[in-house]
């Protein structure tokens, strides 16, 4: 059974870097309409935040699934959940739940990855 034993916190660190990934694909894939809803949140230029986004989430999430500098890559999660949570708001105003396209994922999310990385 020791062989089976993982550490909680490595993997939560691990799954909040993979869940980057269909984010970044997603933004890749759909630039342009992206690029809109960075707009519409107020981010200007939007297609330099959409990349810009895309950059920090495939920094944070490389940082946080193979524990390279895992602090700066959760601070740097946390940063671009923030920012996400923030569009969210400013698009859809105060909605906490998801089902209204609140920010209570993207709050989770960070704080999960923040929490990931406190013993390192």
């Amino acid at each position: 059974m020791e062989a089976l034993s993982l550490d909680p916190l490595a993997v939560l660190r691990v799954l909040c870097g993979v869940w980057f990934l269909p984010h970044c694909i997603g933004k890749v894939r759909n630039l342009g309409p992206a690029s809109q809803t960075f707009a519409k949140a107020g981010l200007h230029p939007a297609r330099a935040f959409v990349v810009l986004t895309i950059v920090v989430e495939v920094l944070a999430g490389l940082g946080l699934v193979f524990n390279i500098y895992p602090e700066v890559a959760a601070a740097l999660a946390a940063g671009v959940l923030a920012g996400a949570s923030y569009a969210v708001l400013k698009i859809n105003g105060f909605n906490w739940r998801w089902q209204k396209q609140g920010p209570e994922f993207m709050v989770f999310w960070a704080i999960a990855a923040l929490l990931s990385v406190a013993g390192y």
